[in-house]
């Protein structure tokens, strides 16, 4: 961001985050997602041939002619809030904004050579001010993040898909890697809501607008408490048909549903990585280059098996009591195979007599001899 459009950004009583990577407010999973879609076989080749044919400038024109640019002379309090984003987020170049017609609420950033914004009319309409800002700082967390280079693979291959449907597996073929992107996308959205938080750093204005893209604006009506229950309702209800079923549902959508974005952003905002990130105590762009993949397939190996530990849903409580159950009979077993072959640190060995016809105490030397003449 420029020394000019810092001075025009509207003065705040918000925290800055100077410097921030996006690994401060990644979710594990999506970290995880991004690792794992460049390991799939071929995507590189792949990605590298569709750069050339993907319809950006096609894009940039279409918004350009077709919808309204944000700037100070058109929705300034969009162009101020954007400003006010990536100054929070430190992001050096603001990305263009565009409001294009159309009444369902929607927002999105894609591009390949530079990030772009798009939101619509219904949701300019829906939102208040704070509610939007916080969906704003979401978009700029995308831009920041580098999600906009496979959300627009996904926009392309979707549409791809379709158009080769009728050749036998090439439909397959990208299916497949289209899933493996909504799998991505879905957790791209929980880092991006993260994101919004930072900028807003008003929790219930982010509750809010999650309510009013699900409900409409009824603010009346609805109740945040009352919308998160029904997430929770949602995770451990019905038994191994629903779980089945959830997972179907689920699939073909590219964001999560919105009671679980309402429960997922809770849960951050009430987490001692979020506060470390307010306090100021957060990981550096500049440390980027310099973070292990390893320590980041460790870290969301860790959220999956800890989701799967505290998960109220039955499928995955089953599949915690089976790991749990497989881990306990390997233990016992392994413990049979050290008892029968007298192997392993701190065995209990038979007494020892010593000289006098006394009996030792029979404890283990370092050396895992027993008490007594060696």
């Amino acid at each position: 961001m420029t020394e000019k459009d810092q001075g025009n950004v509207p003065s705040r009583q918000r925290k800055r985050f100077p410097g921030i990577s996006s690994r401060a407010y990644e979710h594990p999973a999506d970290r995880s997602a991004l690792v794992a879609l460049r390991k799939l076989s071929g995507f590189d080749t792949v990605f590298k041939a569709l750069s050339g044919l993907l319809p950006e400038r096609s894009l940039r024109l279409l918004f350009l002619s077709d919808s309204v640019r944000v700037s100070d002379a058109q929705f300034s309090h969009l162009n101020d809030m954007l400003r006010d984003a990536c100054y929070i987020l430190d992001l050096e170049k603001v990305p263009p904004m565009y409001v294009t017609q159309d009444p369902k609420p929607n927002a999105m950033c894609i591009g390949l050579d530079e990030p772009i914004i798009l939101v619509t009319t219904g949701l300019v309409e829906l939102l208040d001010e704070e509610e939007m800002r916080a969906v704003v700082g979401h978009e700029v967390g995308h831009a920041l993040s580098g999600h906009s280079v496979y959300r627009t693979v996904l926009l392309f291959l979707t549409g791809l898909a379709l158009k080769v449907a009728w050749i036998p597996l090439g439909n397959v073929a990208i299916m497949a890697i289209v899933t493996a992107l909504r799998e991505w996308f879905r957790k791209s959205e929980l880092s991006a809501d993260r994101a919004g938080l930072l900028v807003g750093q008003d929790v219930q204005s982010s509750m809010r607008g999650l309510m009013k893209i699900a409900g409409g604006n009824h603010l009346h009506e609805m109740n945040v408490d009352a919308f998160l229950a029904q997430a929770d309702e949602y995770e451990k209800s019905g038994d191994l048909r629903d779980s089945v079923l959830k997972i179907l549902n689920v699939l073909p959508r590219t964001h999560p549903f919105t009671t679980v974005r309402a429960a997922e952003l809770r849960k951050w905002s009430e987490s001692r990585d979020f506060q470390r990130i307010m306090d100021g105590h957060y990981p550096k762009r500049s440390e980027d280059k310099d973070t292990s993949v390893t320590d980041s397939f460790r870290e969301s190996a860790g959220h999956y098996a800890d989701t799967v530990r505290t998960s109220k849903d039955p499928l995955m409580k089953l599949v915690g009591d089976i790991a749990g159950g497989a881990g306990d009979l390997a233990g016992d077993l392994g413990g049979k195979l050290r008892s029968a072959f007298g192997g392993g640190q701190g065995a209990k060995k038979p007494d020892a007599t010593g000289p006098d016809g006394t009996t030792g105490d029979g404890e283990s030397d370092p050396d895992g001899a027993t008490g007594g003449a060696r």
